[in-house]
């Protein structure tokens, strides 16, 4: 008997119904319960719809393991994040991200096995052994680099797969999917916008070298500086970070000549950036604009409010689930390209101080 609650007694755990206890309350054998539930012939129908009945009464699921024992779906994908846990923070990409991973999944009733791991060599154990153990059906792989070594190892594990993000330039996804949004036009958008209001001098925060994201952005912003005769446009590197997005904006306005406007690879960076600049005196955006990449609360909180690339990064998540379920059903690997970030201008960002304005271009040149 079991004590009341409050009698400092513990309460008997609830067993988990097994198929014997589904066999003795059908009145079957249990070998007529596996063929049944696992939609085996040997048993009739009206016994089938009669074990079907009682497992759902009883509340049973099919166990995940013995399932992957068997040559079945595990029930479960994977994501893994090889970065340092320390720089995640309360950066809203991937938590959005998750959550339209999630939402897919969970209308079909899948499992997602998340991981965080230090790098690329980490990921690659992990995954094997997540094959090894039959542990997920298919993964999702985040952060494409240069010199990846993901695509081929999933393609020698035959591990159905989505890329989220486009592969490093001059290489290629192998037989994996990729969805991607495109950073050189997103860059190419905010080099206009700030070129447009006078700026010469623009520095880009970036993420983690190496990252084709990052490389992307970075090749992106000093084509289009070239193109409009922009020579005080740089990118500099970090770790994506508030501690690294700060100290890199001290050194930057610490300079001879200072940038009058900075491009975040994030939010955290951008509002870490915009306190840096506090320290500094330096007045936002009579003094200095701000771009953050990925809006967020953040940017809509902060004062002034942020300038930032905008896009619906939970709808992008939607988006790879999805693909990654039709690979698992047999479709055909893809290459399928969100929707493109839009800018959206705030109070972040202004004209800069006359004296430092980019002149107007000359007409037949570009703008």
């Amino acid at each position: 008997m079991t004590a009341p609650a409050g009698d400092g007694a513990r309460a008997t755990p609830a067993r988990r119904p097994t198929i014997k206890d589904i066999a003795r309350r059908a009145g079957v054998s249990e070998s007529a319960v596996s063929f049944a539930l696992n939609g085996r012939p040997g048993v009739s129908q009206t016994t089938r719809e009669r074990v079907h009945r009682v497992a759902a009464d009883l509340g049973w699921q099919p166990n995940s393991a013995a399932r992957a024992l068997s040559g079945e779906r595990s029930g479960a994908l994977g994501l893994v994040l090889a970065r340092p846990a320390h720089t995640l923070g309360v950066e809203s990409f991937f938590l959005q991200l998750v959550s339209g991973v999630q939402e897919v999944l969970a209308a079909r009733r899948i499992a997602l096995l998340f991981q965080v791991v230090e790098d690329t060599a980490a990921e690659c154990e992990l995954l094997r052994r997540w094959w090894a153990e039959r542990r997920v059906d298919g993964v999702l792989v985040v952060d494409p680099r240069a010199q990846d070594p993901r695509p081929a190892l999933l393609d020698s594990l035959g591990l159905p797969a989505v890329l989220v993000g486009a592969p490093a330039p001059g290489e290629d996804a192998g037989s994996l999917s990729t969805v991607w949004a495109d950073d050189s036009a997103a860059m190419a958008s905010v080099l206009a916008h700030l070129h447009g209001l006078g700026h010469r001098r623009i520095v880009h925060v970036a993420g983690l070298p190496g990252l084709a994201h990052t490389e992307r952005r970075i090749a992106s912003l000093r084509a289009e500086a070239a193109a409009l005769g922009l020579s005080g446009v740089r990118s500099v590197t970090t770790d994506y970070s508030d501690a690294e997005g700060a100290a890199a904006t001290r050194r930057l306005l610490d300079a001879a000549e200072p940038p009058t406007a900075i491009i975040y690879d994030n939010d955290v960076m951008a509002v870490a950036g915009v306190s840096a600049a506090a320290e500094r005196g330096v007045a936002l955006p009579a003094e200095l604009s701000v771009v953050a990449w990925d809006d967020s609360a953040l940017c809509r909180v902060t004062h002034p409010r942020l300038t930032a690339l905008v896009r619906d990064t939970t709808a992008f998540g939607r988006l790879a689930a999805g693909e990654l379920l039709d690979r698992l059903d047999g479709g055909p690997a893809r290459s399928i390209q969100a929707e493109l970030p839009h800018l959206e201008p705030r109070e972040s960002t202004a004209p800069p101080p006359p004296a430092e304005r980019e002149p107007a271009p000359e007409q037949g040149l570009r703008a």
